[in-house]
């Protein structure tokens, strides 16, 4: 099955050869808002952050000045404080490195809802394992983190959402609150 086009999903118009109501038209219906909603949050969001990043390279700029002048006229204090605005701009990358990560798997939530539903809206497709397990590989392969991973075959294995989350939630515990990945694909840089 060859992937529809992104944001393509919508329930069954009423002309189809469907009933009027259907568990499949329901979920159709739902997963498209539940897309929706995310793709909107995700813009919305998106250019509060870049208006942020901006402003912050912008006082990153003057703070490589600041400290240049401070070096040129012998100002401690001055040093000091530019030392400080370094640093607080250093603690906020990350915060918007986890934002990056954030929108990354919200975009991945949201292609496999939307994907989910092409699949159950194909009567072809729809009860065809091979599909379900191509989309389930295909959900797989999103992840960059081992934790990830380990809470997808979780769920796959029919625990519940809080086990998953539990074993999710030990792997950061016992890595040091520090996600190991078997590359470097979830590290982000910015600037």
């Amino acid at each position: 099955m060859t992937k529809p086009d992104r944001r393509s999903l919508s329930a069954p118009s009423s002309d189809n050869e469907q009933p009027d109501w259907s568990q499949i038209s329901e979920t159709l219906t739902l997963l498209a808002l539940a897309v929706s909603q995310i793709d909107t949050s995700l813009h919305e969001s998106s250019d509060s952050i870049n208006q942020l990043t901006q402003q912050f390279s912008s006082i990153a700029d003057s703070t490589q000045q600041l400290l240049a002048l401070s070096d040129s006229q012998q100002h401690p204090s001055v040093r000091e404080l530019a030392e400080h605005i370094q640093a607080s701009i250093g603690q906020s990358v990350v915060s918007f490195q986890f934002y990056d990560r954030l929108c990354q798997r919200l975009e991945h939530v949201s292609d496999s809802l939307e994907h989910m539903g092409h699949l159950i809206a194909s009567p072809t497709q729809r009860y065809q394992r091979q599909a379900w397990q191509a989309l389930q590989q295909d959900i797989k392969s999103n992840y960059t983190m081992e934790a990830e991973r380990l809470m997808y075959e979780y769920i796959l294995s029919g625990h519940s959402i809080a086990e998953a989350l539990q074993i999710y939630r030990h792997h950061f515990e016992t890595q040091g609150a520090k996600p190991h990945t078997d590359d470097n694909s979830d590290e982000i840089e910015f600037f």
